[in-house]
């Protein structure tokens, strides 16, 4: 059913939790996993003496990083390729797809909700829309939900159980507004 699956990984060296998925996929099906990780051309539009620097240690990282899934691939005896490709990730991935002949593929997608999510957008829900092939989408948590960070996705919640709108209901009983007694919204 399936060949050849394209498993994009990012520089860092953060676990990927779709790695496993890859190699149960690869091992069930005998397919070739692509490993192909992106390097944003947005690192070689800086300036100045840091940016040449900067530019190194992501290209490093990211090959050091498929160096390291394509290894533990192999070892499970799975087929890998892996290759380290300059450009939008986005189209980095979606040029993978045609050029390995990809009939899956397989990443990651972080749990992010409310205002992270706009803000911050998501190379998984892109590609999901764009590619010609499926997409098997592993969730994984942000490092600071993980560690318990004390951000919240949800703007609105406030000390005390306050809103922008007013006193909300919390553990501790109504509050002013809720209805009255008689059913009506001011009490009356």
């Amino acid at each position: 059913m399936y060949d050849d699956i394209l498993l994009p990984v990012a520089p860092g060296g953060e676990a990927n939790d779709a790695v496993p998925h890859a190699r149960s996929l690869a091992q069930r099906y005998d397919a070739t996993v692509h490993v192909v990780s992106a390097i944003d051309t947005v690192a070689q539009t800086l300036r100045g003496p840091q940016a040449g620097a900067f530019a190194e240690r992501v290209e490093s990282a990211a090959e050091r990083r498929v160096e390291t899934v394509t290894g533990d691939l192999e070892a499970a005896g799975v087929e890998v390729a892996g290759n380290v490709i300059r450009g939008e990730p986005v189209d980095v991935i979606e040029n993978a797809i045609e050029d390995t002949g990809a009939d899956l593929v397989v990443m990651p997608s972080h749990t992010r909700s409310g205002i992270r999510r706009v803000l911050l957008g998501s190379v998984t829900e892109k590609v999901v829309r764009v590619s010609p092939v499926p997409v098997v989408t592993v969730p994984i948590a942000d490092a600071d939900e993980e560690t318990g960070g004390a951000e919240s996705d949800d703007a609105s919640e406030g000390a005390g159980g306050q809103s922008e709108d007013g006193p909300t209901e919390t553990d501790d009983g109504p509050t002013e507004t809720d209805d009255g007694p008689d059913g009506s919204a001011d009490g009356a």
